[in-house]
């Protein structure tokens, strides 16, 4: 009888998944986020509202992020003036934007990470698309196909607004469970000392990290890469772990270290979703 694992075995290439190459990209818009709190109540005719700016401007200090890169502009925003209002019907405008420029800057990210590789674009078979943007079909992943379609089957997501919600208590749940999923990655290959490893963790907030690096007994450098990419381009969500592993192989090449992984041989990455989730990967340096 054929069993669950044989089907797993079965749809997997012989040999681990390797990273052959990075590419990034960002919005050209880069925002300072010390000047953001004056700029987001003066777009949204709101600087009235003065306690509300004050405690924006604290939350903004410490978030630890000294930039973010986004696609709005003031140009833009007047243009579309009920992204400015809250709970005004905007999610179409925003859609609109979203399946335009998703695609160039995956364009963008995949042109830079072909070039590295060095090998001719006919040689990829799959692409495999993550994004929490927007929906629209056919997707940014079809779009930048660049396949052709007499458009028989489309479709777009409408709604006249989207809330975000988190709790507080987030960074504790994760921090007190983390250590599990380490263990259950880590045990096959003996190791249990947290600071031995190199760290490609998604950084949903300084508090969560600074948790988990309490809770584990990390030495700072460990998650020094996230909090730079937090501190450079804030949370872009999903897209995080791969601008850290960019971030930690350049810098690990810059350093001289014998790995692209801080000089050290295996590492983890953590990437933290809704539920709450976290998805492990257990990490292989090369030689840099």
């Amino acid at each position: 009888m054929v069993t669950v694992e044989d089907i797993r075995k079965a749809q997997r290439a012989e040999g681990p998944a390797t990273v052959m190459a990075i590419g990034t990209a960002n919005p050209p818009n880069c925002v300072d986020q010390s000047t953001y709190p004056d700029y987001y109540f003066r777009i949204t005719n709101s600087e009235h509202k003065t306690e509300l700016k004050e405690k924006f401007k604290r939350m903004c200090e410490k978030s630890m992020i000294k930039k973010r890169y986004m696609h709005l502009t003031e140009e833009i925003l007047k243009e579309n003036p009920n992204i400015c209002e809250y709970m005004a019907s905007s999610l179409d405008a925003r859609q609109d934007m979203v399946v335009v420029e998703v695609p160039k800057l995956g364009k963008e990210a995949a042109t830079k990470a072909i070039k590295e590789w060095g090998q001719p674009k006919s040689k990829i078979t799959h692409l495999v698309f993550c994004t929490t943007s927007g929906v629209d079909m056919p997707g940014a992943d079809y779009q930048l196909t660049k396949l052709h379609s007499h458009g028989a089957i489309d479709g777009h997501l409408r709604e006249v607004g989207l809330t975000f919600h988190l709790l507080k208590d987030v960074p504790g749940l994760i921090s007190k469970n983390i250590e599990k999923s380490l263990v259950e990655a880590f045990q096959p290959l003996g190791i249990s000392d947290w600071n031995s490893i190199f760290w490609i963790a998604h950084p949903g907030g300084p508090a969560i990290l600074d948790q988990v690096e309490e809770k584990l007994a990390l030495k700072p450098e460990k998650l020094s890469a996230t909090r730079h990419i937090l501190s450079e381009y804030g949370n872009m969500s999903s897209a995080c772990v791969l601008f850290i592993l960019d971030e930690m192989r350049k810098k690990s090449i810059e350093d001289g270290l014998k790995t692209t992984g801080e000089g050290l041989e295996w590492g983890v990455l953590f990437g933290f979703g809704p539920g709450l989730t976290v998805e492990t990967v257990v990490l292989h340096s090369i030689a840099a």
